[in-house]
């Protein structure tokens, strides 16, 4: 029986993807499948999945589906007992698939984990949160979660097929961003904990499928998916207290750094974009 099904969304990320799918063909100890969804890149991921791993099965999407929907594209097909959620800028070292797979065997407590993340360079990531966006104001509405840990970063997760399928896989309503954190916190609803496994790593170059975004833009995809969630999981009243700290802190932030020498300012488009969207909600 195939342990693990890996599903890989890619996005423009060709001159990263090659070093990640071998990364998961070599691992050691386990039994798997690969699947690789494209999102209708501009660079040639399609043509490389399918000329150097033939083996993997290639998904790909006429127009960019998002990240939520890829990956449920993928579920649909998937024969693991696991799946494990890469990011196309990931390396995995070579046991960390079957610790992983250990971890969760013995820890059925645990319905979503992730390895210890690591920069390129082999600095750690900083890839666990211990609390929602808008926490602070919406514990309440949340209620009392199984666990300590909220969430831990998309960039790899593995969580037990049966488990993702009962929750109807991801809410397909996000595109990018924010779809980790309702995952993770409907797994807790649903009774089980978030985990994290320190025994195996992967490498994590981040924002790739990003990098030809402008910043101001990727700030407006941010705050877009943020006020997704708050609508999904908090009171009307809880949603007002958050938009108004955040505009009141847009404020002060555009006031001080307006002061500035320029060289400092680099923020204030973010902050722009913060008013614009929390205008709108």
């Amino acid at each position: 029986m195939t342990n693990i099904s890996v599903v890989i969304v890619s996005y423009n990320t060709v001159h990263l993807l090659a070093d990640c799918l071998e990364s998961v063909l070599t691992s050691e100890g386990v039994s798997l499948e690969v699947f690789v969804v494209e999102n209708a890149s501009r660079d040639e991921s399609a043509a490389l999945v399918r000329e150097r791993f033939p083996c993997v099965r290639l998904i790909v999407n006429a127009g960019n589906r998002g990240f939520a929907a890829a990956n449920n594209q993928a579920l649909r097909e998937c024969a693991g007992r696991y799946i494990v959620l890469l990011n196309p800028d990931t390396t995995v070292e070579p046991e960390s698939l079957r610790t992983l797979v250990a971890f969760m065997e013995a820890h059925p407590e645990v319905g979503l984990a992730g390895p210890r993340v690591l920069n390129p360079d082999g600095t750690r990531q900083d890839s666990v949160s211990f609390r929602y966006p808008g926490e602070r104001y919406g514990a309440v509405d949340i209620g009392d979660l199984p666990g300590k840990i909220a969430c831990v970063m998309g960039a790899c997760q593995i969580i037990a097929a049966d488990l993702l399928r009962s929750l109807g896989g991801f809410d397909e309503d996000f595109f990018l961003y924010g779809e980790d954190q309702d995952l993770c916190l409907r797994i807790r609803q649903h009774g089980k904990e978030i985990g994290v496994v320190n025994d195996a790593a992967i490498r994590h170059h981040g924002g790739q499928s990003e990098r030809e975004t402008l910043p101001e833009e990727v700030v407006r995809k941010k705050v877009r998916a943020e006020y997704l969630f708050y609508r999904k999981h908090y009171r009307p009243e809880t949603i007002e207290r958050i938009r108004r700290r955040q505009r009141t802190r847009a404020r002060w932030q555009l006031f001080l750094k307006r002061l500035l020498p320029a060289s400092d300012r680099r923020k204030l488009a973010g902050y722009r974009v913060v008013l614009e969207e929390t205008a709108r909600v």
